[in-house]
């Protein structure tokens, strides 16, 4: 237990405080006023809504956690006498974010060793992330990037931006930008135009990922105005990259909300997360795939849970994952199947994990093969 996450120094409950501070005054100016005065920022708040364990209770005894906050749509969504439902569990705090393990690290992806300038990760050549803000509609429990998720520095300055778009004009070797945060979708529809304006007239040719929770956090954030926003910039695609990790946040409002960016010519992909009690069964994790295909949301990653502090009881053993993925490779289809993955602590970045199919082969005319089903196969080497 201790000071984990944020060097605020307060506790649960004075973070909510804070939080809600900040909502009033305009923090977040995007997502619906009524929204920013009704989501639940504290345990209190909670209480009055949901039966708690005393688990859940405990967590406004920490110090320095990441903030709550849970949007009226999602709260509805949750069973509010079930401390096991797998939305409750991503949204819903617990004493166990107080732990710290040996292998745990604030950022075991190691992006503040890989930024470049004050919001912008240069980790892989061709890309780059970009944190608009540190403020969610949703702070979901699992979160990797709470080292700055929630932490009231507030979305990136004009200087940030212009400063980040300089270096992407002079490194021509990136191709990809990731919006990300917090979610990007917190700012108004103004601010987003004005980021997106900012980063075209930089690199008209750069293909921009779309990073946000919101249509599954509060689906009614995503307009027709909003989307209409990127239709206008047509040097370059853009995609949405969402984050579905059990079906029932597939809700009518949150696949109504995807298909406004699908209708605009903006494809959606999903990358969900790993997560112990939420959807580490094979039966839920084929059920949320083949709604999301249907939905016209690619399954794009399914990562493996990060080594960040405070979420080692959400992580699934490796071995787990690694059965689940085999199992799900008989039942979906390519399309409808994602890439197990997971991003190596260190800054090691991105690996895949799967079954090997392909066999030790030496002194052989033929690669042997192990099919999915578990058959012998050759292939000739020539």
């Amino acid at each position: 237990m201790g000071e984990l996450y944020h060097e605020n120094g307060l506790k649960g409950e004075g973070i909510a405080q804070r939080l809600d501070e900040k909502h009033r005054l305009g923090y977040t100016t995007g997502m619906h006023e009524d929204t920013k005065h009704q989501s639940i920022t504290t345990i209190a708040q909670l209480e009055k809504h949901l039966r708690l364990t005393d688990e859940e209770k405990a967590f406004g005894n920490l110090h320095g956690v990441l903030p709550i906050a849970i949007p009226p749509y999602f709260l509805a969504l949750i069973d509010k006498d079930d401390p096991n439902d797998p939305l409750r569990i991503q949204a819903v705090p617990t004493i166990a974010e107080g732990q710290m393990l040996s292998e745990e690290d604030m950022d075991p992806l190691a992006e503040v060793g890989h930024s470049v300038t004050e919001r912008l990760i240069h980790r892989y050549p061709s890309r780059v992330a970009f944190l608009v803000t540190d403020i969610c509609a949703m702070y979901c429990r699992h979160c990797f990037r709470r080292r700055f998720t929630g932490t009231f520095q507030g979305p990136a300055s004009r200087a940030e931006i212009e400063e980040a778009a300089s270096y992407l004009e002079s490194h021509k070797e990136v191709r990809e930008i990731l919006l990300t945060g917090g979610d990007m979708m917190t700012l108004s529809d103004q601010k987003i135009e004005e980021l997106i304006t900012i980063f075209r007239e930089a690199r008209p040719d750069l293909v921009i990922r779309l990073c946000t929770r919101m249509p599954a956090a509060n689906p009614a954030r995503i307009t027709p105005a909003l989307v209409a926003i990127f239709r206008r910039f047509t040097t370059a695609p853009f995609f949405l990259m969402t984050q579905f990790n059990h079906m029932r946040e597939l809700t009518d409002e949150a696949v109504a909300a995807v298909s406004l960016f699908v209708d605009a010519g903006i494809p959606a992909m999903n990358q969900s997360v790993l997560l112990k009690g939420v959807n580490d069964d094979v039966q839920t994790l084929e059920e949320l795939c083949n709604k999301l295909i249907f939905s016209r949301i690619k399954p794009y990653y399914l990562f493996q849970g990060d080594l960040v502090g405070g979420t080692s009881h959400f992580r699934v053993p490796l071995q787990r994952g690694l059965s689940l993925e085999k199992e799900l490779r008989k039942r979906l289809s390519g399309l409808a199947m994602p890439l197990y993955a997971v991003d190596l602590p260190q800054g090691g970045g991105k690996v895949p994990l799967t079954e090997g199919y392909l066999q030790e082969s030496i002194g052989c005319s033929v690669w042997n093969f192990t099919t999915v089903e578990g058959e012998k196969r050759s292939y000739p080497k020539t």
